[in-house]
């Protein structure tokens, strides 16, 4: 017998998930409706992708709390709603700046719509991860610590990256698209065999796999901050009439990969403290 749970929808956070999906599937409607532009496609494709991840990660939340079927789920569910909200956050401030400077007008009235409720979409987000951490016992691990706060954020910088390149055949900047994604994908393994509470069939400690990683991840990182505005603006001056073109895509990687090595560079340090010091005492 299928059992519901009506608290799930009229406890504040519920409240607040369900003027999320309103908003945010009206959002990317409204931006639909408007179509795509011929220049700047993977900006628009990352504001697209935004608002309908969000509606639909929103929604499943949403019946899976009122049917109950969350607590069937293998995972440690309030880390996963968690982490949620915390890229659903950053997602939609990154979709918030990029979408009405590149896309809108003084005329466009549906854009500036988007753009406005993109805003409130962003500010909801921000209260349910308020919510959820002012309530005792709700984040029950990966979630509480420095390293599981700085993994969401390297994801999301590598996210915008990707959304920035460009296909390229220079050596130096093929290996830098590679220590992106190298990153990116074992970040997000982490991440996910984290909440996926799977950590304790490794032969080895975990946080000791990790912390070699983060050390491993940070020396490639700053390889790549060096590396990819030397090749990037070789001889490649920026254009006169440039509006949002494929030069200053450059210029965002170069901006990004700066953040991210900072980020790495923490997230190592934190984790050689963890392990090697704190552990210890």
């Amino acid at each position: 017998m299928l059992s519901v749970d009506l608290r799930s929808l009229t406890l504040p956070v519920g409240i607040v998930r369900i003027f999320e999906f309103i908003l945010t599937c009206i959002c990317f409607s409204l931006v639909a409706s408007v179509g795509s532009v011929s220049v700047n496609t993977s900006y628009w494709a990352w504001c697209m992708f935004t608002w309908c991840f969000c509606c639909f990660m929103t929604l499943l939340i949403l019946i899976l709390e009122f049917t109950m079927f969350n607590v069937k789920v293998p995972i440690s569910w309030d880390d996963f709603t968690t982490a949620f909200a915390m890229l659903a956050t950053l997602m939609l401030l990154a979709a918030s700046i990029i979408y009405p400077a590149i896309f809108t007008c003084p005329t466009c009235i549906r854009q500036i719509c988007a753009s406005v409720l993109s805003w409130l979409c962003l500010g909801l987000y921000a209260v349910e991860v308020w919510l959820t951490h002012r309530r005792p016992g709700e984040i029950s691990g990966f979630l509480s610590t420095v390293s599981g706060l700085l993994k969401i954020l390297e994801t999301f910088v590598a996210c915008i990256i990707f959304t920035s390149l460009h296909p390229t055949k220079s050596p130096g900047l093929q290996w830098c698209i590679a220590v992106y994604s190298l990153c990116f994908i074992f970040a997000l393994l982490i991440i996910l065999l984290t909440i996926g509470r799977v950590v304790s069939v490794f032969p080895v400690p975990f946080d000791t796999v990790a912390t070699i990683y983060n050390i491993l991840a940070a020396v490639m990182y700053m390889t790549a901050v060096v590396i990819w505005p030397l090749y990037a603006f070789e001889k490649n001056p920026r254009p006169i009439d440039c509006h949002f073109c494929s030069w200053d895509k450059l210029v965002v990687v170069t901006f990004m990969t700066a953040i991210n090595v900072i980020v790495y560079i923490c997230d190592a340090a934190y984790s050689i403290k963890l392990v090697f010091f704190t552990q210890h005492e």
